[in-house]
């Protein structure tokens, strides 16, 4: 008898739990998908061009978490597979008290089941929180393998909101690739700093095609470099796991879904963010590492910022624009525009809840918490436009981008504006150089020293 399964998602996890363990497996029947996190998401169907003619020939329909108990119900569904990240336990255990309540098994798939094998050696970076500063992260990596000689292809965590055929392997190695598959803002964020600095990356719908692209990839490939999203353990098995902490958030890495699997996992976690956190809530951070991983290598890290023209803060009222994600189901409520604001100076932090419009009143009206900020929300075009319009409302004289991308090249800013940057600084000893110069000699890489 087949099992009848629907998997409770956000367009990432789910879709590749369903590749690598529910597609082409007579003995289950995916029903449908749930969405949640993410706008807009839900309403359209996983395509019978990637789940698979022979056994789902209409595709997979998607709908919202919402109408998870009735969905059992009416699907007559065996297993709710559990499978996106950033969700507090008690959250996890709520939507498992449902599933068991409607009669279903709850489950969570594990890497064992869901990793894939690459033929080039692999470093994987995640996080016990999303916001963390794996990006920064990633990038500090990069550069070191590419100062090594190395061709580092990375791959992100999915983000496949439009066209799921279109997007089932991407390729990104330019600027004009980004506009190419018709990026959101939050996956400009992700890419566009990887191609800048030079080096390919890659998405998609489909990661055993995608990690087969990128292991052939036309500029030639040394290294994958797995680069997550949320605080998700990688999708693929990597050689070298490295997890990055946030003391601003400290007792997240043992008490959120799945950052605390990533804590365990890790080979390397950094802490970040040691020069804007207090010495308490670093030591929690540390103490907790130590009892779940006390293996792993600790390395300290800060974030510094660059300030493009601290002038136009200081004495000023500002609009904080941070990440989107990182401040909706990151929970995040400092983040680089916030320190730089107070480092700087700022009179006032406006509140620009009195000016948003359409898709961001909602934003805020589900993360109630956000509190003065504004998440940079981008997955689509009238979002965009309500971002553009709310920040044209606001009643600021700066406003302050602290974003991983320049938003006044994607939307028209009126208002004088101020860019921050921030990267990853290792503090003392050990450090990623380190690390990562023994993992090249471990797997037998060529060392060329770059001109």
């Amino acid at each position: 008898m087949k099992k009848n399964v629907l998997i409770i998602g956000a367009a990432g996890r789910d879709f590749h739990n369903f590749n690598t363990y529910f597609r082409g497996n007579a003995s289950y029947n995916v029903v449908a998908f749930t969405a949640a996190q993410i706008p807009d998401i839900d309403g359209r169907k996983y395509p019978k061009e990637l789940a698979g003619e022979d056994l789902y020939p209409e595709g997979i329909p998607i709908f919202a978490e919402e109408d998870l108990t009735k969905l059992i119900k009416d699907h007559n569904v065996d297993d709710c597979v559990f499978a996106y990240s950033d969700v507090p336990y008690n959250r996890v255990m709520n939507i498992s008290a449902k599933v068991n309540a409607a009669g279903a098994n709850f489950m969570l798939l594990g890497p064992r089941d869901t990793m894939i094998k690459s033929t080039k050696p692999v470093i994987a970076v995640g996080a016990t929180r999303t916001g963390c500063g794996k990006s920064q992260t990633s990038r500090r990596i990069i550069e070191i393998l590419m100062e090594l000689g190395l061709k580092v292809v990375a791959i992100r965590h999915p983000m496949p909101y439009g066209d799921l055929n279109a997007q089932k392997v991407q390729r990104f190695a330019t600027v004009e690739d980004l506009k190419k598959h018709e990026c959101t803002i939050e996956e400009m964020e992700e890419y566009e700093p990887h191609v800048v600095r030079g080096n390919v990356i890659y998405a998609g719908v489909d990661y055993e095609a995608i990690v087969r692209a990128a292991e052939n990839d036309p500029d030639g490939c040394d290294v994958i470099l797995w680069d997550g999203g949320n605080n998700d353990f990688p999708f693929y098995k990597p050689d070298l796991m490295v997890g990055v902490a946030d003391p601003l958030r400290p007792g997240a890495e043992v008490s959120y879904y799945p950052g605390e699997v990533v804590a365990r996992m890790s080979d390397v976690i950094v802490i970040n963010k040691i020069d804007s956190a207090s010495l308490d809530n670093i030591n929690t951070v540390r103490a907790n590492l130590a009892a779940i991983n006390p293996n792993a290598i600790i390395i300290d890290g800060a974030s510094p910022l660059t300030v493009d023209k601290p002038e136009l803060i200081r004495g000023k009222r500002v609009l904080v624009v941070e990440d989107g994600p990182t401040l909706t189901h990151g929970e995040m409520k400092i983040g680089a525009g916030v320190v730089a604001a107070l480092k700087f100076g700022a009179a006032e932090l406006v509140d620009p809840r009195p000016y948003t419009t359409g898709k961001l009143s909602e934003t805020f009206e589900i993360y109630k918490n956000i509190g003065t900020l504004l998440p940079a929300m981008g997955y689509g075009e009238e979002q965009i436009k309500d971002l553009e319009k709310t920040i044209d409302n606001t009643d600021c004289d700066t406003v302050i981008i602290a974003t991983p991308i320049d938003l006044s090249r994607i939307i028209n800013i009126k208002k004088p504006t101020v860019k921050i940057g921030y990267d990853l600084q290792e503090i003392g000893t050990p450090n990623l150089t380190m690390v990562l110069s023994d993992f090249v000699k471990k797997h037998n890489l060529i060392l060329i020293p770059a001109n």
